[in-house]
């Protein structure tokens, strides 16, 4: 080996903390972190490609099932709400609200307010003594007083053990940012009965592809569909928050998430199911009419036959079809995140694969907190929604600022 050989180049480490926050994820939940955490004075840097799980991952063409006051990504003053994004665009104010328009509306939010945005990939992330180190992909290292993790919902998709035989070509799921003009005159079977499948499922028959909904249930489920009961004044008021996440009564309790946090966690997890439970959105049923759907059953098994796809459902029946699209949701697991070390996540406190939280969204290690859906398990399922951020941006802020003496 020649002396040209035995150089190697070593990461740049400084001898004191970068940063006092680190911000990894620059989605809805990272960027309104950033947005506070910043207007403290704090020394803070967001981690990310702006909006990149909505852009990349998400199917082009869908709606936000939220309303328009759920849409709002947090900042202190306010100021840079969706309304204020469509005002300075001069874009005509829509309901619901395109995919595109929100993945552009972010990226507005994030260049409004001038947040320390680093578009370099986190490739590791462990605690060293007090502090934490951060490998980044361009071989430099820094280091910080605290890390939030919003890394958001990517890695976590469920997919059935039961399609692991099918090759990328035959079988995906809605968030891996399969084109669905991809799939035009395709056979295909959407599996799921929620928002992502089946909205997927009237993409992909508007697209030309022959669709048929596979779904457990016994019947499809609708969000929306009695509108009159958000139309009765002060009784209404009583009965939904503004964030119209969950059914009536238990919606006024999720948009309250310290009140969540106190209840034991039997309860809690069974809000949490009944506030998200599989159903769609009250625009999709006229799009499905002619989509054939078969609930009441599953796929038991699958199984690649050449060019198609052989599926065995649990009533006996039998479909050959191109492709299957999983719209089956996610099971939150932060070991999948790559970038946390694996002696780290062990120092985790977990509830199932979620962190068990404290206030200010504070994990068993100290200085690390998790925001955005791995913080539902603890807050309640406002945190799976964009509508949270606002909660989470103000309750991560006022902890940090009473404990800033001790970090």
């Amino acid at each position: 080996m020649n002396d040209q050989q035995q150089v190697t180049t070593k990461p740049k480490v400084t001898s004191s903390p970068d940063y006092d926050v680190i911000v990894v994820g620059a989605g809805p939940y990272g960027l309104s972190a950033g947005a506070y955490l910043k207007n403290l004075g704090l020394g803070v840097r967001v981690f990310g490609e702006p909006m990149e799980f909505w852009a990349d991952k998400m199917p082009a063409g869908m709606l936000l099932r939220s309303p328009r006051d759920a849409s709002n990504l947090a900042d202190p003053r306010s100021a840079f709400t969706l309304s204020a994004y469509e005002a300075a665009c001069g874009k005509k104010p829509s309901s619901p609200i395109p995919l595109e328009t929100f993945v552009e509306y972010g990226r507005w939010f994030q260049t409004q307010l001038g947040s320390d945005l680093d578009r370099s990939n986190i490739t590791g992330l462990t605690r060293d003594k007090s502090r934490f180190r951060i490998s980044l992909s361009n071989g430099e290292v820094i280091r910080s007083r605290r890390v939030v993790v919003a890394a958001g919902i990517g890695p976590f998709q469920r997919k059935p053990a039961v399609f692991s035989q099918l090759t990328p070509a035959q079988v995906s799921h809605c968030y891996e940012g399969r084109k669905i003009t991809d799939l035009a005159g395709k056979r295909v079977v959407v599996v799921g009965a929620g928002q992502s499948a089946l909205e997927s499922a009237a993409l992909l028959h508007e697209a030309g592809s022959d669709v048929e909904i596979v779904a457990k249930i016994p019947a499809l489920r609708w969000i929306g569909m009695h509108s009159w009961l958000h139309h009765m004044g002060p009784i209404s008021k009583m009965l939904y928050s503004k964030y119209d996440v969950g059914p009536l009564g238990i919606s006024r309790l999720v948009a309250t998430p310290k009140v969540v946090h106190h209840i034991p966690l039997t309860l809690r997890d069974r809000i949490r199911v009944r506030a998200v439970r599989p159903a769609g959105a009250r625009w999709l049923p006229e799009r499905l009419k002619f989509v054939k759907v078969s609930v009441g059953r599953s796929v038991e098994a699958s199984k690649s036959m050449g060019g198609e796809v052989q599926l065995k459902l649990s009533d006996g029946t039998e479909r050959r079809v191109d492709y299957v699209l999983l719209g089956t949701g996610y099971d939150v697991d932060i070991s999948r995140y790559d970038f946390l070390s694996p002696e780290l996540v062990a120092d985790v406190q977990r509830l199932d694969g979620y962190p068990n939280l404290g206030a200010g969204f504070t994990s068993s290690v100290p200085g690390l907190h998790f925001i955005g859906a791995t913080a539902a398990r603890s807050f309640g399922p406002l945190l799976y929604f964009v509508a949270g951020t606002d909660f989470a941006s103000k309750e991560l802020t006022s902890y940090i600022r009473r404990h800033r003496a001790s970090s």
